[in-house]
């Protein structure tokens, strides 16, 4: 379905029918698997580059992003792009995403009157469909705006530690634990010395991964390979959100999912939460602030 920035909504027969958040996810992961099955490993890796570029959108959102329109950059709402001073081209095809629908509950008389200030609240009561565009499909203004995460990774490293010193992890630098690049060790890290700036961020990021996923109860429903993809799928997202060259192969991914839709679908969704949490301690806040906080509240379910 194709429309142009004049006419942004689709008409009434136009309109896709509305997923629930869950259905959203299960057919994205459908579409993922069947890719998966025809050898395109590299469907993977579009998936984590897509979580490091809209680590701010929802599991299901970002899952959605990445099918539709794997080389996107930076997306936002017709909008969102017309504030920048940016259109979006005539004939683009928006990127459909789940957007929620807010209402408000009032509260009962007897207890309204009891607290005057707050009387109603708002309340998610379901999702609709959005349309968001990539940077790629408008044209106008070049503003700072645009600009892709980057960022020294000496600011990033600093903040990387602070954050994991939040985390109550003690972390040391050693040469005994060689040829490991990192080790964890449960409320503890060791990081190979000498490596270069850009290896130890990784590296930092792959054993904090492990403390963040692998050392709980969630040790023991997973394979030692699943657990060392997942931490290093995470220092993949959070390195090139950061602007870091990285050289996985897309292949590697591909040990996540063995014939298991619903172990790959966990898998994934745990890589999305914890790079999140990394990369909301090392990056600025995101610039289209407003339209990605009320992403978020679609995460939903």
């Amino acid at each position: 379905m194709k429309y142009t920035a004049t006419s942004p909504t689709p008409t009434r027969s136009e309109e896709p029918k509305r997923q629930s958040a869950k259905e959203v996810i299960a057919a994205n992961i459908k579409s993922l698997i069947e890719q998966l099955d025809a050898g395109h490993s590299e469907a993977l890796t579009a998936y984590f580059t897509a979580m490091s570029r809209f680590h701010n959108y929802s599991f299901g959102n970002i899952l959605e992003i990445a099918r539709q329109k794997p080389d996107a950059t930076r997306v936002a709402g017709l909008y969102a792009w017309n504030q920048l001073g940016r259109k979006v081209m005539k004939g683009e095809r928006g990127i459909r995403i789940l957007a929620p629908i807010v209402g408000v509950r009032q509260k009962p008389q007897e207890e309204a009157e009891k607290d005057l200030a707050i009387q109603n609240r708002r309340v998610l009561v379901g999702f609709r469909n959005s349309y968001v565009f990539d940077v790629s499909q408008t044209e106008g203004t070049e503003s700072p705006e645009m600009r892709q995460i980057r960022g020294d990774v000496g600011e990033n490293r600093d903040r990387l530690l602070a954050f994991i010193e939040r985390q109550g992890i003690e972390l040391y630098f050693t040469e005994k634990i060689a040829p490991a690049l990192g080790m964890s060790y449960g409320g503890r890290i060791a990081i190979l010395s000498g490596q270069s700036k850009a290896e130890e961020f990784s590296t930092l990021v792959h054993e904090l991964a492990h403390e963040m996923l692998h050392k709980a109860d969630r040790r023991t429903t997973t394979t030692r390979v699943v657990r060392e993809t997942e931490a290093e799928a995470i220092a993949f997202v959070v390195s090139k959100a950061v602007g870091l060259e990285t050289g996985t192969a897309s292949s590697d991914y591909i040990q996540l999912y063995h014939g298991n839709a619903s172990l790959l679908a966990e898998s994934l969704e745990v890589i999305q939460k914890a790079s999140a949490v990394i990369l909301a301690a090392l990056v600025p806040k995101p610039d289209f602030e407003g339209q990605e906080i009320q992403d978020q509240m679609a995460v939903a379910s």
